[in-house]
Parts: structure tokens; sequence; C-alpha cells
């Protein structure tokens, strides 16, 4: 992951500012940086969106195409992830220097959307055993400054909050062989439902106190991380340690009840930005530099 090198000084004046409850930016240990999220910016995807957390962008593909169940869940669709990492992010990310990251984020994104809890993979059925919805999650990391898995779950939530699917129907010919047949009608659409799809909340250890959304100068502070995914309704659906430090059992639950707290209050107001923007239908400004 992208990192940066401070000096003692530095990392001293960053670690009292954290136990005051003063970053460097003037936030608090549980703020976020200003967020702009928007959506529909890739034209020949069924779903997209991009998220600029502070100086982190990241911007989300979503297609979908039909293909078989997996053996274990005949009625459920699935979601496959590919993160890329622009070298233009850092020179860290040049060559195959990205991919371990990128691996890394997809793995846990995997994690975090096994949980039945997080999207009703039931919808995305087409045809028990036979046929599904597959969406693919496409995520390119445009810009790292820090907190990468936090912006890339609102990214995805933002994706998929305005992922349109073609309705399906299903004919059988005289020979009992099932024929499918797209809508052509772009309003003959089927919506997922995301209100339950989980948002990440990284909190790194500084010192004897945890921050949210850590800068690279803050992670550089930081030996340890804990990476909680929490849904609208507080519910943990994955918890991951990051880091080679070490965290003792009081500051993993500190840390885990401040990160359901930050979560559960992360869902409403993005869920009442998307569902704003939504409204606006065509008269919806492009700020991004895809407009």
């Amino acid at each position: 992951m992208a990192a940066v090198q401070i000096c003692e000084a530095e990392k001293v004046y960053i670690m009292h500012g954290v136990r005051d409850d003063l970053r460097v930016d003037g936030r608090g240990c549980e703020d976020y940086r200003h967020m702009e999220i928007e959506t529909d910016v890739v034209s020949n995807t069924d779903g997209s969106a991009r998220v600029k957390m502070g100086y982190t962008d990241i911007l989300v593909g979503i297609k979908a195409e039909i293909g078989k169940p997996r053996p274990m869940v005949p009625d459920e669709g699935y979601l496959e992830f590919f993160v890329d990492c622009s070298a233009n992010a850092t020179p860290e990310f040049e060559g195959r220097g990205g991919e371990e990251l990128g691996s890394e984020i997809s793995s846990t994104l995997y994690k975090v959307f096994s949980n039945r809890n997080s999207l009703d993979m039931k919808a995305l059925c087409i045809a028990p055993g036979e046929h599904c919805w597959v969406l693919y999650v496409d995520v390119l990391l445009l810009q790292c400054d820090g907190n990468l898995l936090d912006a890339t779950s609102v990214a995805i939530k933002a994706a998929l909050f305005s992922t349109r699917i073609p309705k399906v129907h299903i004919s059988e010919d005289e020979e009992g062989t099932k024929e499918l047949e797209l809508s052509d009608d772009p309003y003959d659409c089927m919506r997922l439902e995301v209100e339950d799809v989980p948002c990440i909340v990284t909190l790194c250890k500084i010192g004897h106190r945890h921050v949210v959304d850590a800068t690279l100068q803050e992670k550089a502070c930081s030996m340890a991380s804990l990476l909680i995914s929490v849904t609208r309704k507080g519910t943990v659906t994955c918890i991951r340690k990051v880091g080679g430090g070490s965290l003792d059992p009081e500051s993993i639950f500190e840390m885990t009840e401040t990160g359901k707290r930050v979560g559960k209050a992360l869902h409403a107001p993005l869920m009442k930005l998307l569902q704003e923007e939504e409204m606006l239908g065509k008269k919806k400004q492009k700020v991004g530099f895809l407009g």
C-alpha cells in the first residue's frame, strides 16, 4: 500500500494531536474528510460511481452478465470483484506494484459480501440451477491518500444503487428448451435493495487512541488497524486486523464499538444523498472529470 515517510517530530506532533482529539487537519478522531459522490459516470456500464474522500479518488463500474449459479447456492447470483491500481495514484503502483494491493482489497470485499446480511443474492437468480445474474464489480484506484477500503465500500454501495438490470422473460419451445429474452425497455429493469449493503470503517490505533479515515501521514504513525464492515442497523458483517502491530482485547472492543457507531451513522446521509441525486434525473450536473 502507498506509504509516506515522516520524521519523529512529525509523529510526535500527530500523536499528541490525536491524544487531544484534534488532528492535523482540524478533524476529531471520529470524523471523516469531505466526501464527494457521483453516480452514473461511466456510460457503458449498468451502474457506476465515483467517490472522492480527501485526495483519495475511487471509480467503480458494474456490469451485469448472465451466468450459471454456483452448485452450493443454485438459487442465488453472485458478485465478482476486480481491483486495478492506477499508476497515476502513486509511483509504487507502476508495473506490477499495485497487484498485491488489488488482490488484498478484492479478498476483503469477497469476505464482506459473503455475509448474507450484505445483499439479497436471491434477487439475482433467473432460473434456479440454470441461470443467474453475475455482477462484475470493477474498482479503479485513481488517487491514493489513505483509507482506500472505506472509500471503496462507499463507491460500491453507490454504484449498486445506480445499477439497473434488464428484466428477463423466460419462454419454452415445443421441446421444452428454455429461452431467455432481455427487455429492451430501459425502464423495464430491476433495481437492487442496497440499504443493507455494508460500509467499511477502518480504525487506526495511534498511541492510546484510534482514528477514523486516517491520512497517509496518520497511517505512518499507526502500527495496527481494525477493519469493520457495518450495515445500517449496526450489524457487523466482517472484522479484520491489518498491520504488523498488536491490539489488546480492550482496544479491539473499543474500536469495534466505535466502528459500529460511525458506520451506522454513515448510512443514513449516504442513502439520502443518493436518492436526492437520482430525483434530479437529467438535471443532475456532472462534476467529475468524466462530466
